[in-house]
């Protein structure tokens, strides 16, 4: 079985984490799942979800998740030893992506970041802000060259989306084609 981590920070667009969750679970993933404490309010307040019912559930339906506390440096994935297939943050703050690309790991979704890069594996931040500073653009050049990829959470529209679940299907279906999971999220360019 193959195991990712997501990562759900505070910024705006926590749907595209949960909806990343559940197409990873639908493709049989070990998921880990941590999420930091303002990213668990913000969810709320943007989905009328609870992550850890959100999880339950499922768990219930025979997902394999592990909802890991983002305090806790003894989990699995603060250790490179630990084999993941990688890690998405979706979304991801300005913040948590400066403080990854600079090197402080202030908690495990920080450090599982870091462990991605440090082990050459896939990280994937659904950065979500805009505009962007200068600061956000070094803190962007600075993650890329060290391996990561920066996807900003900016969908496109030649898929004739028609609801906002299509637009998040297209930035969810973006990241799986990263990952090489396959999925049909969205109409790709050029097929009919």
């Amino acid at each position: 079985m193959k195991t990712i981590t997501v990562g759900i920070t505070g910024a705006s667009g926590s749907i595209y984490g949960l909806r990343l969750i559940e197409e990873l679970a639908k493709n049989d993933f070990k998921i880990h799942v941590v999420a930091t404490k303002t990213a668990e309010k913000v969810l709320t307040y943007e989905t009328n979800h609870v992550l850890k019912d959100f999880i339950n559930n499922l768990n219930a339906k025979g997902a394999s998740i592990i909802h890991e506390d983002v305090d806790n440096f003894f989990a699995a994935i603060a250790s490179g030893s630990y084999q993941t297939n990688g890690m998405v943050i979706a979304p991801c703050s300005m913040g948590t992506l400066a403080q990854i690309a600079n090197g402080i790991s202030s908690n495990l979704l920080i450090r599982a970041a870091d462990v991605c890069l440090k082990e050459r594996r896939p990280l994937i931040v659904l950065a979500r802000e805009t505009p962007l500073n200068t600061i956000n653009l070094e803190n962007m050049l600075k993650l890329t060259q060290a391996g990561g990829v920066v996807f900003p959470a900016c969908p496109g529209f030649y898929s004739k989306p028609e609801t906002i679940d299509d637009l998040i299907d297209f930035m969810i279906g973006k990241v799986l084609d990263a990952l090489d999971i396959e999925n049909d999220l969205f109409d790709r360019w050029g097929t009919e």
